[in-house]
């Protein structure tokens, strides 16, 4: 990605990420598979990182040590900037997490002598849920246990980064967490949805403004004796939004992820839930901002999808599409693992194979 490095110089307050969506899939058999974008105004130095069960890890605030824990499962995932928390991955148990930008609305417990032995980074709360739990309902327990402060993590800029959380289990059940007025906020999400501001439940709410979309063409209807068809396909869903604010794409994401013809299993689900999360690729310059003669523009750095029934995770970057596997199941050892997400385009060469026919 060496055509972005000059937008690492721009400063992460200054252009925040706020377009990342995540869906969920159902196949007929009742499996599932979960995945989301993840959008940036500047390029974020991603890893892929496993951590093995029984690895120490320390909380991290503005003022010391927080939060000291055991990882108790294996997980894969996400990191950012070298910094060992996983922000976006799966446990062995089938467990996923995420964190989702939450500007304007995250409000983390202020740090005290009373909750600093709890205390959590917004970048290690998503760390250790993937780490310690098998389900939501384990989650749902244990949230009263711990605080999210405001800390400032290595490569996120000058101030916390504002993030609300979704978890998916093996079973299907998935958990927004929402840090509001430095508490912690939990909603069932039967819909496996999540965008970023506003708050879950106004997204929620929101829908009930969008009854009529549905995916079937509106049939013609006759005014006195004037007989009006349809211009042509897509009638059913005119008036679905179409931009890229987080409303408009919560309202898109369930349209399309709950509406899709299921397929048999979970593993035709992958790349089904591939082409809807491409409903919300962002092109570089089509989402951008300008200040003080700086421009910069959001793009979506990396899709992926989680399939929790074979432990698998799939993914693809903005520069190469081709689709990529990690298979937890296969990772064994008690030592650290990682790799940078840093893919070139490199199509495949199909012109042999034509000389050869």
């Amino acid at each position: 990605m060496n055509k972005f490095i000059f937008l690492s110089l721009i400063s992460f307050s200054f252009f925040q990420a706020e377009a990342c969506t995540g869906i969920k899939m159902i196949a007929k058999d009742n499996s599932f598979v979960h995945g989301r974008t993840l959008e940036f105004g500047m390029v974020i130095d991603l890893s892929l990182a496993y951590i093995p069960a029984g690895l120490d890890f320390t909380g991290s605030t503005d003022k010391g040590e927080g939060l000291k824990y055991k990882s108790k499962y294996a997980s894969v995932g996400a990191i950012a900037f070298d910094q060992l928390a996983i922000l976006d991955g799966m446990n062995e148990k089938g467990l996923a997490v995420g964190a989702f930008y939450f500007p304007t609305f995250a409000e983390y417990a202020p740090l005290t002598a009373e909750n600093q032995s709890k205390a959590l980074s917004p970048i290690d709360f998503t760390n250790w849920l993937v780490t310690q739990f098998a389900t939501v309902d384990e989650v749902k327990a244990a949230l009263s246990n711990v605080s999210i402060v405001p800390t400032v993590g290595k490569g996120w800029g000058s101030t916390p980064p504002p993030f609300h959380y979704v978890v998916y289990n093996k079973s299907g059940k998935s958990l927004v967490i929402e840090p509001i007025k430095g508490k912690l906020v939990s909603y069932d999400n039967d819909l496996g949805v999540i965008t970023n501001s506003p708050p879950f439940d106004w997204h929620i709410t929101n829908l009930r403004n969008y009854l009529n979309l549905n995916p079937y063409n509106a049939k013609p209807l006759e005014l006195r004796d004037l007989d009006l068809k349809p211009l042509g396909q897509g009638t059913g869903l005119l008036g679905l939004p179409g931009d890229f604010t987080p409303p408009a794409r919560f309202v898109r994401a369930t349209v399309y992820s709950t509406q899709a013809i299921p397929v048999a299993t979970h593993i035709e689900a992958v790349p089904q839930a591939f082409h809807i999360l491409n409903q919300f690729d962002i092109p570089l310059g089509s989402v951008r901002q300008k200040e003080d003669g700086t421009i910069a523009s959001e793009f979506t750095q990396i899709t992926t999808v989680r399939d929790p029934q074979n432990l698998k995770i799939f993914f693809k970057t903005y520069d190469e599409q081709a689709i990529k596997e990690v298979d937890l199941s296969q990772l064994k050892g008690n030592s650290i693992k990682k790799f940078k997400v840093d893919g070139k385009f490199s199509p495949e060469n199909l012109t042999q194979k034509l000389t050869n026919n």
